[in-house]
């Protein structure tokens, strides 16, 4: 059996060579359109966010840290722009924010989909996969087919460029069509490795125990509980300090395909303790309310998805990093994009702050996306009456931009940005004094004829700080990231507008209000310097 299982492996690996990331229409292979002047600056290609070359990615998967480089797994189909054939992309990074695409890690094969999962670095070699030399990486994911759904787990003793699928799969069968998204940890105060995986259709989360990654015994469930109008999946488990103090809380995450805030699929939060068996939910989380369920949301934009921690980032750097599928299930098949769908939100750093509504999961975008900033541009101080503000082009303009603003609201009802402007068109994120509530609004800034559910306004509760709000924004080809008052609340877009609309306009309606500060870069790409 070892030696037959080396040998799909390798047949896999060379195939995922030979066809790497599948067809492109015009030349047939990968290798020729990378020649091509399209190549990753085609219309609406994101510069600075991760995207495969070519073909279809959803969930991030398998992230990992190990030997100075962060390895990004992606689910991925070969062979079309649409869900289908279930691999294991693959890229790495050696500062987040640069990546190099590599073959594709683990491909469906014998009718066996790979499904979302996890990797860990087994440094004490519990499972018996290394070498002797160095720590195995080991991948847990959904094998899905034959009508059910199990957990496998895959070994690697060369940094992740060549897999082997462990002979022993699968490690978890429990003979159900619905079982999926294990991640992993390795849990130091009672020595073992814990994995949380969704049974979906039940709203359920399982947590399983083990010694070496081959033999698994259930500890206990979690669920339903929050948010439970769509089926649950890609869970996630850590430990956050809590920002200004020594104290840190468990924060467990739930990713739901549908009934989120913003409509269709979305994140939710829970923050509690966990004990090496239970997960328990603290009294006051979940706390705020949507479609009448009681639910925390990570963000609450229309498009982030599938959110999953880096495992094994060095202690002495001391972040929890993640990132998520920037898109929604509602139109993912059909945005419109080619030769390649579907982007990942940027790196974002998080924590917990304790807030007049309770302890909030925060996200920070990563600092390793400052080095992509140009020339600053700094504006100080600037009144706006009841109306509008236009920046001139070589003032505050583009398709790429980061822009960090202090807003003194004044008497002022709305405030805000209209980003990527042209004639009758524009991408809007701004501030509702009256309701208090940070939202884009992206019913006019582009192509949204696409899918019935893709245009509209998302917004999500933000509190005034002595008359201030705090934004920074992150603005890309084809999508924007917005962070109010230092994370607390965010909301994450895509948008298809016109390629040549690249004005920036501040708005103030109903009253006078004041940027007290904002500064300004345009962003580098990272597939073209």
């Amino acid at each position: 059996m070892a030696k037959l299982s080396i040998v799909i492996a390798t047949a896999c690996m060379l195939h995922s060579v030979l066809d790497i990331f599948g067809e492109d229409p015009s030349t047939g292979r990968l290798s020729d359109y990378r020649k091509t002047s399209q190549y990753y600056y085609e219309l609406h290609r994101p510069q600075f966010h991760f995207t495969p070359p070519m073909n279809w990615m959803n969930d991030p998967n398998g992230m990992v840290f190990y030997d100075g480089e962060y390895h990004l797994f992606y689910q991925h189909n070969p062979h079309g722009n649409t869900w289908g054939h279930m691999s294991w992309g693959h890229a790495v990074s050696k500062d987040l924010v640069h990546w190099e695409h590599l073959p594709i890690a683990l491909q469906d094969h014998y009718g066996v989909m790979i499904f979302s999962g996890s990797a860990v670095v087994d440094f004490k070699n519990t499972s018996g996969f290394g070498d002797g030399t160095k720590p195995p990486l080991v991948a847990i994911y959904t094998g899905h087919g034959h009508g059910k759904q199990t957990q496998d787990i895959a070994y690697s003793d060369d940094r992740g460029r060549t897999w082997t699928k462990y002979e022993g799969n699968p490690v978890i069968d429990l003979n159900m069509a619905d079982f999926r998204d294990p991640k992993v940890f390795w849990h130091e105060a009672s020595h073992k490795w814990v994995m949380t995986v969704s049974i979906p259709l039940e709203r359920k989360l399982r947590f399983y125990g083990s010694s070496n990654l081959k033999e698994w015994e259930l500890l206990s469930e979690f669920g339903p509980a929050g948010a439970v109008k769509g089926i649950w999946e890609c869970p996630d488990l850590f430990p956050l300090e809590i920002e200004g103090t020594h104290h840190s809380k468990w924060v467990l995450i739930v990713n739901i395909g549908s009934g989120s805030i913003a409509g269709g699929s979305g994140c939710q939060y829970f923050i509690g303790e966990f004990d090496g068996t239970h997960f328990t939910v603290d009294s006051a989380s979940p706390q705020s309310n949507a479609s009448g369920e009681q639910a925390n949301w990570v963000d609450h934009g229309k498009d982030f998805y599938a959110a999953v921690s880096w495992s094994d980032v060095p202690k002495e750097d001391g972040r929890r990093l993640w990132l998520g599928w920037l898109s929604n299930w509602q139109y993912a098949n059909n945005i419109p994009t080619h030769p390649w769908r579907s982007a990942m939100s940027i790196p974002r750093s998080l924590t917990l702050r304790g807030t007049s509504q309770g302890l909030r999961l925060i996200q920070s975008p990563a600092k390793e996306l400052r080095k992509l900033r140009g020339k600053e541009i700094a504006y100080h101080e600037l009144e706006i009456m009841n109306g509008t503000r236009t920046f001139t082009e070589g003032e505050l303009s583009g398709k790429r931009l980061e822009i960090i603003a202090t807003i003194e609201l004044g008497s002022a009802s709305e405030v805000g940005f209209r980003l990527r402007k042209g004639k009758d068109e524009a991408s809007l994120v701004g501030y509702d004094v009256i309701r208090n509530t940070l939202f884009v609004d992206r019913t006019q800034s582009g192509d949204v004829a696409f899918h019935e559910d893709f245009g509209g306004k998302h917004e999500g509760p933000l509190a005034i700080e002595n008359g201030h709000i705090h934004l920074q924004i992150f603005l890309d080809d084809s999508s924007i990231e917005v962070f109010g008052n230092l994370g607390e609340t965010v909301l994450s877009e895509r948008i298809f507008p016109s390629p040549d609309n690249i004005s920036v306009e501040y708005f103030s309606k109903g009253g006078d209000s004041k940027i007290s500060s904002l500064r300004a870069w345009n962003l580098q790409s990272i597939w073209h310097p």
